[in-house]
Parts: C-alpha cells; sequence; structure tokens
C-alpha cells in the first residue's frame, strides 16, 4: 500500500534522549503551498507532559496544479478553482486526500495504536481535508482540530455515524485575510447542525498560529490523548 510521504516525531524520553513506544498519534496536515515541514518544530513547542507518547505524524500533499495561482505546480490537498468565500475546489480530489488521510489512519492501526487514540488536525487547506477525514472514517478517533480553515464538504459529506461525538476543536485568527473568520464560524454552524459539539476560540492574528493558541491546542491534546 502506498503511503503519502510524511515527516514522522516518534515521543523521545526526556531523560535518555532516546524514542519510546507511542500509544498515541497526531496525523497534522499542512496548508497550501507547504510541507509537512511547516509544523515539524511544533511537538517541542507544545510542552506536553514529559510521560505521553505520541506520534506526531506531517504527510506531505502531492504537488499539482492550482488554478487560482495560475496553474502553478505547487504542494495541495486539492485544487481550488475560486477562491470566493464558499471556496470552488476539486471535490475529487479532496475526497482522494482524505482517501490517503485514512490510509495513514490504519497504518498506525497496523502499529498497534488504538484508533480511539488517533487525532487528526489540519491547518487552513489541510483542515478541510481533516474535517472530512475524520467524519468519515468508519472507526471511533480520538478528536479532530480545525486551524485557521474552512468545511469544503459541509454540503456533501455523508459522515460515519461512529465519530459522531468526536471532540472537535475550531481555532481561527480575527484578522486572517485567507480565511476569513467568518468562514471559520461557519464551519462551526455546519458542524453543530450536523450534530457534533465543537469547541471555537479566536486569536487575535492572521494567518497563523500563536502562542495562546498552542497553549491551548496542547490542552486539547491533553485532554483527549494523556
Amino acid at each position: 500500500m502506498s503511503l503519502l510521504p510524511c515527516i514522522e516525531i516518534e515521543p523521545t524520553c526526556y531523560d535518555t534522549k532516546q524514542n519510546k513506544t507511542a500509544n498515541a498519534a497526531i496525523i497534522w496536515l499542512h496548508g497550501l503551498g507547504a510541507s509537512g515541514h511547516d509544523f515539524q518544530n511544533l511537538p517541542n513547542e507544545l510542552h506536553l507532559p514529559k510521560d505521553a507518547a505520541i506520534r506526531f505524524i506531517f504527510p506531505h500533499a502531492p504537488q499539482i496544479p492550482v488554478t487560482v495561482n495560475a496553474g502553478y505546480i505547487m504542494p495541495a490537498w486539492y485544487d481550488i478553482l475560486e477562491m470566493t468565500e464558499v471556496r470552488k475546489i476539486n471535490e475529487a480530489q479532496l475526497f482522494a486526500s482524505a482517501d490517503e488521510v485514512h490510509k495513514l489512519i490504519r497504518r498506525e492501526l497496523d502499529r498497534g495504536i488504538a484508533s480511539e487514540r488517533i487525532m487528526l488536525a489540519g491547518f487552513s487547506q489541510g483542515g478541510a481535508v481533516a474535517y472530512h477525514a475524520a467524519l468519515t472514517f468508519d472507526k471511533e478517533l480520538a478528536g479532530l482540530m480545525g486551524l485557521s480553515t474552512y468545511f469544503a464538504s459541509a454540503n456533501i459529506i455523508k459522515p460515519h455515524a461512529i465519530n459522531r461525538s468526536i471532540p472537535i476543536h475550531v481555532f481561527h485568527g480575527t484578522h486572517d485575510p485567507m480565511v476569513l473568520e467568518k468562514q471559520g464560524k461557519k464551519a462551526v454552524e455546519a458542524l453543530s447542525a450536523m450534530g457534533y459539539n465543537p469547541i471555537y476560540k479566536n486569536y487575535r492574528m492572521e494567518h497563523e498560529l500563536c502562542l495562546k493558541e498552542i497553549v491551548d491546542i496542547s490542552s486539547f491534546i491533553q485532554q483527549h490523548l494523556l
């Protein structure tokens, strides 16, 4: 089975600096034009407890032409046809990317990580894929984080009932010029209408992460994986 190329960061024993066996995993998807390297330093910034044994997985999106960027080939989870508030996208490519994330989840299952110990997170375009991948997966997951993102498949998704109660935390910048805050809020509205109970929090920032947000991300992880 072919898998997306990934950066994988194993949990470290702080006293010996040796890797220890992971008992949980977080698959984290980057945004348009970026790569898994964007967030590879994040585990150190989360200041998780020393007994945390979480494997962080940062996949790289494939290189494809992106219509809104004049067809320029770049890392993207799917093509964006129009950069409107309600994004016009290549839905088949989004579904395919979600399927690739499902493959990564199943690899963690094969490695001995229980599904309810696996969390998905995504920034910007990666968040749209994370929404779809988490809500359509056929085994219970630990949680879902959407960062500075939108729910691209809200009107066409067919969620799996097994993750009806999945913990969801949505983070967004109040001054985000790329994905407007109201797009983040619309995602929360759509999720709520579907019966989920998302938590929403905003920060005085643009299309990025900030220190306060990282603290909240760490709290969410510790609540649901430790």
